[in-house]
C-alpha cells in the first residue's frame, strides 16, 4: 500500500504535521496512539483467549456426551 512513498513524501507529510500540531503537542499525540494501539492489540488478545475457552468447553462438553 506504501511501497511507493518516497523520502520527500515522508518529508512533506512530517512537514505537514509539524506545522498543523507544532511541536509540543506531537509527544503527547504519539503517546496517546501508542496507548490505543496498545489498549486494541490487548482487546483484541482477549476476544481470542474468549473464544478459545468456549471452543475448548465446547469440545469437552461433545466429548463427554459421545
Amino acid at each position: 500500500m506504501f511501497d511507493n512513498i518516497g523520502f520527500g513524501e515522508l518529508f512533506l507529510i512530517m512537514l505537514v504535521i509539524l506545522v498543523l500540531f507544532g511541536s509540543k503537542k506531537i509527544p503527547d499525540l504519539a503517546q496517546g496512539l501508542g496507548k490505543g494501539i496498545r489498549e486494541f492489540k490487548k482487546a483484541i488478545k482477549d476476544v481470542e483467549d474468549d473464544i478459545k475457552v468456549s471452543v475448548n468447553d465446547s469440545d469437552k462438553k461433545n466429548n463427554k456426551q459421545a
